[in-house]
């Protein structure tokens, strides 16, 4: 198929019709020191399904930047290259990335992780002459020492050894107000009266209580001890020596060409284990590095008497030294860890990726966390996010789920966060060139297929995510029990032979919605900051509202913001024009941020202040007059979260409307030179959404499948000089519609298939079964009356392969227009061939075969094969958190004309 094209999108557009896209699908494919032949066949296996990178697994292999290592990377070198595949590398021996092949533990101990700590003690007023003994501060014993007889000591004799490197920098002394809170107008530095573990002072009256804080390596998360610290730029360089500079003295001359570049997975500051490691909030050890006093005195006017604020209530004063504290070590982060390996790869001719952990909105504190989404991107070249473990699964978006993590997983950060935190970094930062990577589908279990994986796949496109690393390949032995699904299996997952269908659909949906702009009325501001410094909402709080109400959104970091331009009252950032602000309720903001605003609606951009205005600044500084000029602008406004989307849609901030509400339509516009693509996706795994979509396009509609890759005009349809679409989607189906004034191919007159001009096949079948490892030879024919599900206890529970289903049927009908065969549930990938005419091949729903060219009147042969997942053989431990389908055909089986 070839067309004249004008400009961006038509290049794109043709080059996904003939079939000539890029690649932006680059799977993990996992070493373990396989033989060659598995390692080529593996390489080989994964190019067959249309892909045309990997990203290579470097941690389950024995022997990381060792001889066997670069012996498999050089057959898998080898053998990418006589196909133009190209090359990722993670970039570590353990997870997460940040263990330096364990060089920071063995010859760089000064490199390693520090924490300051904070030893608590309360005591009763007046007292002259009181003594405090704080020597068991820095002893390395706990409560667990002194009061259990027969406990294991070695892990508590290391401890105390290692604790020989602690030290004490500050003793403070404050007056207690009640257990979690202390007067901080009464904090005193009493580090001189320590002598010998033991403190001398005069206690005045009252109740006080000594903080003794304490610089150590001990008191982090466990599984990241001896790991770099990411804020020291010496300690990165340890990484970059061990790792990327060994590739590249090996393999520079395919630095840029068969290597593209290197993968960093889930780095953090690991001061604590999980994801709720606001600071302030719980209890923990917190990250530090040599010299960071001095500079919290000199550049955030922190003294060293205020260090017990940061873990204890003090009023304002607290969240103020928290807040410089935070933005610290982010901006350290930033600088030292994710812009310095970046700054590397990119001098080396090739990128940096990766993702940290986001989970349970982690991204914006400690822990788990890097502290702040954006600032830990930095240094990347796309934006990046991951989905595992079950995090997003269709229709559970209300609130905490419970999965494999004991804490459960917060499905509305999950659904109506976490795409869209990374496609807007992706859009937002120039680096990133709307580039958004998503590495997905891992560690769900064998009872995920390509169903739920086209449904997760779509949910990402129509947030902005256009890259993606599958997880995974994995060479080892069939059953490799470490995190399924695992796409080919040694040949024994039935649905690989499906899976190019999937890779296809990804390739062509990534080239159409990369190189363009992508079109949003609204900005939300990002949290992380108002988190920092006192009470604050989460921002998907806000994303749920809008995303339900169709209208879409970037989500937008302080620094962004300050950093932005205003143009004709909007706010501009790297192209994106946003018409509104909406700001979720955040008691405090930084002073710079609030200097922006008042800017903003001083030039006629409009703000939305969710539940309340901010009443200071995060640095404690004077914003009085910032703040009230806000309040008394007509062009913000103090809106509760559910009055949002109205307000919005009263001052025309919307860029489509639908005729009622659809809190499950999802859709993404994107916009080429000369063309807008807009995509719509419901997102209801049971409920068929149907409504009339009003959009400001004047120009020749066509509709585009993707995964078909056929494309035809639509009759305009018009309203007070706006388009109309009448839209149906099923649950897990997906459109996109073109508005061009380039010709993209004849108008067709859309007729819905009738509801009531239906056929139903019904009759015997012959079913026969085949595994993956036999296909397609079938065994065990038996004749059924009636469509059943054979995963039921009294039939075939524990097969896991492809059904044959085979019948013929007198049609006695005119053929007088287009005829479609729809299946109402099948499990889970259908093919069908009528009269031996192959009809395609549906991964997931709506299943519907056009059957206009192979339908005749009298008899017809249908054959339908049916392919499931390997749940039902391996059941596995991951698949027990999702909930299983059946097996084979079990609805209707119609035939409807137009």
């Amino acid at each position: 198929m070839i067309f004249c094209y004008w400009g961006e999108f038509m290049s794109r557009i043709i080059e996904v019709l003939n079939n000539e896209e890029a690649n932006y699908v680059l799977p993990f494919f996992w070493q373990h020191g396989e033989e060659e032949g598995i390692l080529r066949d593996y390489v080989r296996k994964i190019y067959q399904t249309g892909i045309k990178a990997i990203c290579i697994e470097s941690r389950p292999h024995p022997d990381f930047i060792g001889e066997s290592w670069w012996r498999d990377l050089d057959i898998i070198i080898n053998e990418a290259k006589k196909v133009n595949m190209k090359i990722w590398i993670l970039d570590d021996s353990h997870f997460p990335t940040g263990y330096a092949v364990g060089e920071i533990e063995k010859h760089y101990p000064h490199f390693r992780k520090k924490f300051i700590k904070v030893h608590q003690q309360d005591f009763v007023g007046p007292k002259n002459n009181g003594r405090v003994m704080i020597s068991w501060a820095i002893s390395g014993q706990s409560r667990e020492d002194v009061m259990q007889v027969g406990v294991d000591r070695t892990t508590n004799q290391r401890a105390s050894s290692s604790a020989n490197l602690d030290r004490v920098i500050a003793v403070v002394a404050a007056k207690k107000i009640d257990f979690k809170t202390i007067d901080p107008d009464s904090l005193i530095d009493i580090t001189d009266r320590l002598t010998d573990g033991v403190v001398y002072w005069d206690f005045p009256e009252g109740e006080w209580r000594i903080f003794t804080i304490v610089q150590s390596i001990n008191g982090g998360e466990k599984a990241t001890e001896g790991y770099l610290n990411p804020m020291i730029s010496e300690a990165t360089d340890i990484l970059i020596n061990k790792v990327y500079q060994a590739h590249f003295e090996r393999y520079k001359t395919e630095f840029g060409k068969t290597i593209e570049g290197f993968f960093s997975d889930e780095p953090r500051f690991g001061n604590i284990k999980g994801p709720e490691a606001s600071i302030g909030r719980v209890e923990m050890v917190l990250p530090w590095k040599d010299g960071m006093l001095n500079s919290l005195e000199t550049e955030a006017n922190i003294n060293i008497q205020e260090l017990p604020l940061l873990w204890v209530n003090g009023g304002t004063r607290a969240h103020e030294v928290r807040y410089q504290y935070m933005n610290m070590i982010t901006k350290l982060y930033n600088e030292n860890f994710s812009g310095r390996i970046g700054k590397w790869c990119n001098d080396h001719g090739v990128k940096y990726i990766g993702h940290i952990i986001e989970d349970n909105n982690a991204h914006a504190r400690l822990g788990y966390g890097p502290g702040h989404f954006f600032r830990s991107m930095a240094g990347q070249d796309m934006a990046g996010i991951d989905v595992v473990l079950h995090q997003i699964l269709p229709g559970m978006d209300k609130g905490y789920n419970k999965s494999f993590t004991s804490t459960g997983w917060d499905g509305e950060f999950f659904h109506y966060g976490l795409a869209k935190l990374g496609a807007s970094l992706g859009h937002l930062d120039p680096k990133k060139q709307g580039r958004t990577m998503c590495e997905m589908y891992g560690a769900y279990g064998w009872g995920e297929g390509l169903k739920l994986m086209k449904w997760l796949t779509d949910h990402m496109f129509v947030r902005g995510v256009n890259h993606f690393v599958p997880h995974a390949f994995s060479p080892k032995a069939f059953p490799d029990d470490d995190c399924p699904p695992h796409f080919y299996g040694r040949g024994h997952n039935p649905q690989y032979r499906y899976m190019s269908y999937l890779i296809q659909y990804m390739n062509k949906m990534s080239h159409l919605l990369t190189g363009g702009q992508h079109i949003a009325p609204v900005a939300i501001l990002y949290h992380g900051e108002a988190e920092w410094s006192g009470q604050y909402m989460l921002f998907q709080k806000v994303a749920r509202e809008l995303m339900q109400g169709q209208i879409d959104f970037d989500i937008v970091s302080s620094d962004f913001i300050i950093d932005s331009q205003l143009d004709r009252g909007n706010l501009s950032i790297n192209g994106e024009t946003f018409k509104a602000l909406v700001v979720p309720y955040s008691e405090a903001l930084p002073k710079a941020l609030l200097e922006k605003l008042a800017n903003a609606v001083k030039g006629g951009f409009r703000i939305y202040f969710i539940d309340g205005f901010p009443i200071r600044s995060s640095e404690g500084e004077d914003v009085r007059g910032l703040i009230d000029l806000l309040v008394k602008s007509t062009l913000t406004v103090c809106v509760k979260l559910n009055q949002l989307v109205t307000d919005l849609f009263e001052h025309t901030i919307y860029d489509i409307r639908v005729s009622e509400r659809q809190p499950y339509l999802r859709y993404y516009h994107y916009q080429h030179k000369g063309s807008d693509i807009y995509m719509f996706f419901n997102e209801d795994p049971t409920k068929t959404i149907e409504t009339k979509v009003v959009l400001n396009q004047l120009e020749q509609p066509y509709m585009y499948n993707a995964y078909k890759n056929t494309i035809y005009g639509l009759t305009k349809q018009l309203e007070n000089n706006q388009q109309i679409i009448n839209l149906t989607l099923s649950p897990y189906q997906s459109m996109i519609y073109v508005f061009t004034d380039n010709y993209l191919g004849e108008v067709k007159t859309k007729h819905e298939y009738s509801r009531f001009n239906t056929f139903e096949i019904n009759g015997e079948w012959t079913v026969s079964f085949a595994t993956a490892e036999t296909y397609p030879r079938f065994t065990d024919a038996r004749n059924v009356s009636e469509l059943i599900d054979f995963a039921q206890p009294d039939q075939m529970p524990n097969f896991s392969g492809t059904i044959r289903y085979e019948t013929t049927f007198n049609y006695d009908r005119e053929m007088n227009g287009a005829t479609q065969l729809i299946i109402e549930e099948l499990y889970e990938v259908g093919q069908v061939w009528l009269n031996d005419n192959n009809l395609g091949v549906a991964i997931a729903p709506p299943y519907q075969f056009d059957t206009t060219n192979a339908l005749k009147t009298g008899r017809n042969k249908l054959v339908i094969e049916v392919t499931n997942t390997l749940v039902n053989q391996q059941k596995d431990f991951l698949s027990q958190y999702l909930l299983l389908e059946g097996t084979g055909i079990t609805g209707k089986i119609t035939i409807v004309t137009k």
